[in-house]
């Protein structure tokens, strides 16, 4: 079944009201995007701090209806709605339908970490070799899938870690790749911490579908009950992991391997002098436009 397709483009404090607005003219679906996507102010967003929900300044939202939705009607609901609202920050699209998981199951294909570490997605069956670790997502449940550079970054050390028997941490576990990959790689047993439930859904999910769900403990932030680990990683972003250095200095073993990733060239430099603190070893590794930093925690 085709949809027809509502954009509004709106400010940030407008939008809650507007897409209230969507929602109350029965909306199937809205979605949210920068409103400078694909040009030179675009503005990325991979993983907010901890408590946050960062917006766009300017964002388009996508509001689906059925395709016969009388699009005068709607406009003129909407201005009634939202007083505000001028006309060249309304338009409609139709869409056609289609298998939306398809679709995305078709763009990811399988991709080498490091020496031995694979991650499939769920619909492609690995070869069998025993010398293969491979991880399989679900691509219904992409909140981290190794196709952006910090991911790569950070499965890539990984892979050369000696992991058998340790404990890790994966702090912004997102779809569980890095501590399900932990795992498969010989890890004992791993907790994944996560801001957002639906990304701690993910990662349980992904973790049954491995065979690792027994050893993966998934907690918020406020209700991390864990002991420090032998690994600490944590892919999220520059400002949070400058805040939460003392936090994850406490969540490390002394001696422990670490590394922190989700960090903008650039922007290493604040986060060594920061680290240093509580970390030796200190190395820069760069994949793109993206910054991994490792090292042991002080003995």
């Amino acid at each position: 079944m085709p949809f027809l397709e509502l954009s509004l483009i709106v400010r940030t404090e407008q939008q809650p009201g507007a897409e209230e607005a969507l929602d109350d003219l029965g909306a199937l679906s809205i979605t949210l995007q920068d409103a400078n996507a694909q040009t030179p102010d675009e503005q990325a967003i991979f993983e907010p701090g901890v408590g946050e929900l960062p917006l766009w300044p300017t964002i388009t939202l996508h509001a689906l209806f059925d395709e016969h939705a009388d699009r005068r009607g709607l406009s003129a609901a909407l201005g009634e709605l939202l007083p505000w609202l001028e006309p060249d920050q309304l338009s409609f699209a139709e869409i056609a339908d289609q298998d939306w998981e398809r679709a995305w199951m078709d763009q990811f294909k399988p991709m080498p970490f490091g020496r031995r570490l694979w991650i499939y997605p769920w619909n492609i069956e690995p070869p069998v070799d025993d010398d293969l670790v491979v991880v399989r997502l679900d691509p219904g449940l992409a909140f981290g899938s190794g196709t952006h550079p910090t991911t790569a970054l950070c499965l890539e050390w990984l892979d050369g870690l000696e992991l058998a028997g340790k404990t890790i941490t994966d702090y912004g576990c997102g779809s569980g790749i890095l501590a399900i990959a932990a795992l498969k790689l010989g890890a004992a047993s791993a907790v994944g911490v996560d801001n957002d439930p639906q990304a701690l859904t993910a990662s349980a999910d992904n973790a049954e579908r491995n065979g690792v769900a027994d050893r993966l403990a998934l907690f918020l932030p406020e209700d991390v009950d864990a002991p420090a680990a032998d690994v600490f990683i944590a892919n999220i972003l520059a400002g949070p992991l400058g805040e939460l250095a003392p936090t994850f200095a406490a969540a490390a073993n002394p001696g422990a391997p670490f590394a922190i990733s989700g960090i903008l060239a650039g922007q290493q430099d604040e986060l060594l002098q920061r680290y240093a603190e509580w970390f030796d070893e200190l190395r820069v590794d760069s994949r793109e436009d993206w910054v991994r930093i490792s090292g042991r925690r002080r003995s």
